[in-house]
C-alpha cells in the first residue's frame, strides 16, 4: 500500500478544526518528527491553530508502577464521556526506551474502551534519547487535541523520574496516584512529586484493601500538612478510588472542577499558563541551540577527537565545551563578515 499523500499545512489546519481523528493524529505524528522540513510543517500548523486553544482543562496524571494509571484513566475518562458528554484527549509521555530504544506504546490495548469511542482520542508518545523532545511534542499535541474540539486532556506518565516534572510543566491540574497496603506508604516517595501533586488519589480501594486504603489516607494526610503552602492557595485533597467498582470517580472529578474554578476566580489558573508558556519559550531556545550545535560543521569534526580527551582525563570537560562553543562563534563571525 502506497503511503498517505502528503498534507498542505490548510489541509492539516481545515481537518484539525473538523475534529477529523485521522487528520490530527497525523499531524501529532508531524509534530514529533525531528526532519527540519516536516518541523517547519508542523510549525505553521500549530501557529495556524492556535486562535482555536486554550480551552480545554488539562490534567496530568502519574503514579508508581503499578498503581493502576491506565485502568483509572479509562474509568474516569468513561465517567467523563458518558455522564458528562465529554470530549477526552489521553496523551501518554513514556520515556521507557532510554537503554533500549524501544517504547512501550500499549496504551490503547489497556485502554479498550477509550479506544473504540468517537469522543476519545489516544495517543503515547515514545520518548527516544531526549525527554525535552517529547516534551516540546506533547505540548504542541496538546495544543493540537484543542483545536480538534477536545475538552479534558489527560496527559499521563507512562515511566517514573523526571517526566513528572515535564508534564507538571504543562498542566493546569496535577493528580498523583498511590497504592494502599504494600508496606510502607511513605517510603521511596519523592517529596517533590508530592508537593507538585494538586490532589493525592489511592487506588484499588476495593476488595477487602478499603481498611489499608483508609489508613494510607490519614497518613497522606498527615504527610501533606507538613508541606508548605500551595501557590494555588488550595489545600490537596486525599481522595479513595476504584476503577474496577467505579467508586470515588465522581468525587476526583468535583475536586478537579471545583479546583479549576477556584483558581480562575483567584487568576492562579491564567498566571500558571501564563508561566508556562514562558517556560516552553526558553525550553525551545536551549534545545534550538543545542540542535545548532551540533549541526555545526566545524563542531562535528573536532568533537570526537575532544570527547577521546575529555575521557582520557587530558582536557576538562569545561574547556572542551569552550573550545567547541568559541568554533560555532568563529563559524557564526565567518558568516556574518561581508
Amino acid at each position: 500500500m502506497p503511503p498517505p499523500k502528503r498534507l498542505s499545512a490548510a489541509e492539516y489546519v481545515s481537518g484539525i478544526l473538523a475534529g477529523s481523528r485521522t487528520v490530527l493524529g497525523r499531524a501529532i505524528t508531524l509534530v514529533e518528527s525531528t526532519l527540519p522540513a516536516d518541523q517547519a510543517l508542523a510549525q505553521a500548523v500549530v501557529q495556524a491553530v492556535l486562535p482555536h486553544t486554550g480551552r480545554s482543562l488539562r490534567v496530568g496524571i502519574t503514579g508508581v508502577p503499578g498503581v493502576g494509571k491506565s485502568t483509572f484513566i479509562e474509568a474516569l475518562g468513561r465517567f467523563l464521556v458518558e455522564t458528562h458528554g465529554k470530549k477526552l484527549a489521553v496523551l501518554a509521555i513514556d520515556p521507557s526506551s532510554q537503554r533500549g530504544g524501544g517504547s512501550i506504546l500499549g496504551d490503547k490495548t489497556r485502554m479498550p474502551w477509550l479506544a473504540a469511542q468517537p469522543a476519545a482520542f489516544i495517543r503515547p508518545s515514545p520518548a527516544g534519547s531526549s525527554l525535552g523532545g517529547v516534551a516540546r511534542a506533547t505540548r504542541e499535541a496538546l495544543l493540537l487535541c484543542e483545536a480538534a474540539g477536545h475538552d479534558v486532556i489527560f496527559v499521563e506518565t507512562v515511566g517514573v523520574g523526571q517526566s513528572e516534572t515535564a508534564v507538571h510543566g504543562m498542566v493546569d491540574f496535577f493528580l498523583l496516584l498511590m497504592l494502599a497496603g504494600a508496606g510502607d506508604e511513605l517510603q521511596g516517595l519523592k517529596r517533590g512529586i508530592m508537593e507538585m501533586a494538586d490532589a493525592l488519589c489511592i487506588t484499588k480501594a476495593d476488595h477487602g484493601n478499603e481498611q489499608a486504603a483508609r489508613r494510607a489516607r490519614v497518613d497522606y494526610q498527615s504527610a501533606l500538612h507538613l508541606f508548605p503552602a500551595a501557590p494555588s492557595g488550595q489545600v490537596p485533597p486525599v481522595l479513595l478510588t476504584s476503577a474496577v467498582a467505579g467508586t470515588g470517580l465522581a468525587e476526583v472529578w468535583a475536586v478537579i472542577e471545583n479546583y479549576a474554578a477556584a483558581t480562575q476566580v483567584s487568576g492562579y489558573f491564567q498566571q500558571r499558563r501564563q508561566q508556562q508558556q514562558l517556560q516552553w519559550l526558553h525550553q525551545s531556545i536551549v534545545q534550538a541551540l543545542e540542535s545548532r550545535f551540533y549541526a555545526t560543521a566545524a563542531v562535528r569534526e573536532r568533537l570526537p577527537a575532544l570527547q577521546q580527551a575529555v575521557a582520557a582525563g587530558r582536557v576538562t570537560p569545561f574547556a572542551a565545551a569552550t573550545e567547541l562553543l568559541d568554533l560555532t562563534d568563529n563559524q557564526a563571525s565567518a558568516t556574518a563578515t561581508p
